[in-house]
């Protein structure tokens, strides 16, 4: 057994563990009376026979840590490696101080140990607090006889690092399963900035194999309130030097990025103790936030310009009826209903979004304060169109003119009157007509002078129009609607 040895592997000590062992065996059971010890060139035989001296110079020879102790359990004697191993000066370790490295929990298990071997041999794991620092060892204890004395021997073999591998084989395996695991995208940079892992989130914003590459080249961000001031390289080099980053939004420039807007947040890494070790960047998914901010101010854009054309017109509606009524109280009616005729447009639109909102819809708000759709009264004939906002609008006013004529002097003045609203075969390929046609009501004459009404009908459709005939069966008027 040589007397100086590096670090040694597993499969290796535990073969010089099992040679120990086999030889103090041996002693004890006397079957051998001396003991040779290799040292280079040169072998030395130490006896045996009585001599307690020659069994210690024996224990000193040993690699691993090695004690004796009595039947009691108290300390006989410690080799030079195990006082070395411990921190304390060769031949000074007693048992006392032993114990006195252990907390409770291990006093328990080293007791039981040495309690167990001298009957049998014993393994056991303990944990101490050496000088050298907190130590994992692995004791084996067996029966050992001093003449008429009998104990025990233990060996002490340091497995500290083995558990720091088998520990940081764990903390690896954990931090993978994190990362795995994580919705938003997590890059893992070390102390040069290169990427060292990330997961699946973060593969699909980043550049092909991003692994060693810099976190500059590995995804290109652009800051839009910092131009080309401030790049993602910054904000690693900020988290590596201990400055933490939190919530800033970029872009992802890469084209076959799945995500285009991102918050990122940067933090150091301290692996152990104080020193930096890295850092982890976190991006978060904004594209849907962002797309719904745009839309909203899309939204709101429009909105604005809708608002405008709507005042616009009211002020037009209310200056037109005042040039063409002769008092306040006609004035208040008119203008009041054709008010009221334009809020019946625009709650139909709201309820729809402002979009798809069908001519069959339009109609029935302006006719519901007099006749239903359903009421027999009133026919219709493919009406199941979609129209926009701006021809939804102008269709209600243009309803509601017709409604209130005929309801003053046409079809619905009286009970028997009828009015039939239906789409007529396409002859105009840029334009969808309308026509509404009364009858069963009160003799028609035509009126000696054009009013506000008449007007707005004719120009509310703009480029498409309406046209009005004053027929003695009943008024028959074709709204041309472009289409598009």
């Amino acid at each position: 057994m040589t007397s100086a040895v590096a670090e040694l592997s597993r499969a290796e000590l535990e073969a010089r563990l099992e040679e120990a062992e086999a030889t103090l065996r041996a002693i004890r059971d006397g079957e051998i009376d001396a003991v040779v010890v290799s040292g280079g060139d040169s072998e030395q035989v130490f006896t045996l026979e009585g001599s307690s001296q020659s069994y210690r110079t024996f224990m000193e020879t040993m690699d691993v840590g090695a004690a004796a102790f009595d039947a009691e359990g108290q300390l006989l004697y410690a080799n030079a490696a195990l006082c070395m191993l411990l921190g304390r000066p060769a031949g000074s370790l007693t048992g006392a101080m032993l114990i006195e490295l252990l907390d409770s929990v291990n006093q328990a298990k080293f007791r039981r140990l040495l309690a167990q071997a001298v009957q049998r041999r014993e393994t056991a794991e303990i944990h101490l607090r050496a000088e050298a620092g907190a130590r994992s060892l692995l004791l084996t204890g067996a029966p050992l006889d001093f003449g008429v004395v009998r104990g025990t021997a233990i060996t002490f073999t340091d497995i500290s690092e083995r558990e720091e591998a088998a520990a940081a084989r764990e903390s690896e395996r954990l931090a993978r399963a994190i990362l795995a695991s994580a919705n938003e995208a997590v890059i893992v940079c070390d102390r040069a900035g290169r990427v060292t892992h990330l997961n699946g989130a973060a593969i699909r914003i980043c550049a092909a194999s991003p692994i060693g590459k810099i976190f500059g080249e590995a995804i290109d961000l652009t800051f839009a309130d910092a131009t080309d001031l401030m790049s993602g390289a910054d904000i690693v080099t900020m988290a590596i030097s201990g400055m933490p980053v939190q919530g800033l939004e970029a872009a992802v420039r890469a084209p076959s990025a799945a995500i285009t807007d991102v918050m990122i947040s940067a933090a150091p890494l301290v692996v152990s103790g104080e020193r930096m070790q890295g850092c982890v960047v976190t991006l978060v998914d904004l594209s849907h936030r962002k797309a719904a901010e745009r839309r909203q101010a899309l939204l709101m854009g429009e909105l604005d310009h809708r608002v405008k054309n709507t005042l616009a017109m009211v002020m037009a509606i209310c200056a037109r009826t005042a040039a063409h009524e002769r008092t306040i109280e006609d004035f208040q009616k008119s203008f009041s209903g054709r008010l009221q005729a334009l809020a019946a447009t625009h709650t139909l639109l709201s309820n729809s979004s402002w979009e798809n909102l069908q001519i069959k819809d339009v109609l029935g708000a302006e006719l519901e304060p007099f006749a239903s759709l359903s009421s027999g009264r009133i026919v219709t004939e493919g009406l199941d169109i979609a129209v926009d906002a701006r021809i939804a609008v102008s269709l209600g006013l243009v309803f509601h003119e017709l409604v209130t004529n005929a309801v003053k002097y046409g079809a619905l003045s009286v009970p028997g009157g009828k009015i039939s609203v239906r789409r007529l075969e396409a002859s105009d390929v840029e334009a969808l007509t309308i026509e509404w046609q009364e009858q069963d009501g009160p003799l028609v004459t035509p009126p000696t002078s054009s009013g506000f009404g008449q007007t707005l009908i004719s120009r509310s459709l703009g480029n498409g129009g309406a046209t009005l005939e004053f027929r003695p069966a009943g008024v028959v008027c074709r709204i041309s609607i472009p289409r598009g």
